[in-house]
């Protein structure tokens, strides 16, 4: 896995658009997902005030866990925008965010890919439609400026060629 020091640096033309999905083990109600469900809304709050947090999906409730964009009614999505691939990094390894991504196969069956990030100019919010096809993409194509992960990251263009 890369670390924050070897990802592209911030460039204010461009954020970044994460997306990632789960298969949920059970329904959100169930004691199978307790956990999860009781971790949420904190580590919502968390990513809101992050350092590089721009945009997250969320209904009214808060959250998008009632968004499922697949016919696999199990099937969440997570889908967020933020400043730079270091800040995202520092959010999901270096917080308490962390804490959850260790339990992960407690409450979800493994997807893959599970996760695709890209580059999107200042300002824009990606749409679902646009993330499921980013993720088709990595999964068909594998990592490249379209659709990349952290292992595999692309700088924006513009920038020097792909990092690692």
């Amino acid at each position: 896995m890369s670390s924050s020091s070897t990802l592209p640096p911030a460039d204010p033309r461009h954020h970044v658009a994460q997306v990632n999905v789960a298969r949920m083990r059970a329904a959100l109600d169930s004691p199978v997902m307790r956990g999860f469900v009781e971790g949420l809304a904190p580590i919502n709050a968390l990513a809101d005030r992050s350092p590089g947090f721009v945009w997250r999906l969320q209904t009214d409730a808060g959250d998008a866990t009632a968004i499922r964009p697949y016919e696999d009614e199990r099937i969440m999505v997570n889908l967020s925008v933020w400043r730079s691939l270091p800040e995202l990094w520092d959010f999901v390894y270096q917080s308490r965010h962390l804490e959850l991504v260790r339990h992960r196969r407690e409450w979800f069956e493994r997807v893959d890919p599970y996760q695709a990030l890209w580059w999107v100019p200042a300002g824009t919010v990606p749409t679902v439609e646009e993330a499921k096809d980013r993720l088709e993409r990595l999964r068909l194509d594998g990592p490249g400026p379209e659709a990349f992960t952290f292992r595999e990251p692309f700088p924006p263009v513009g920038l020097p060629g792909p990092v690692g």
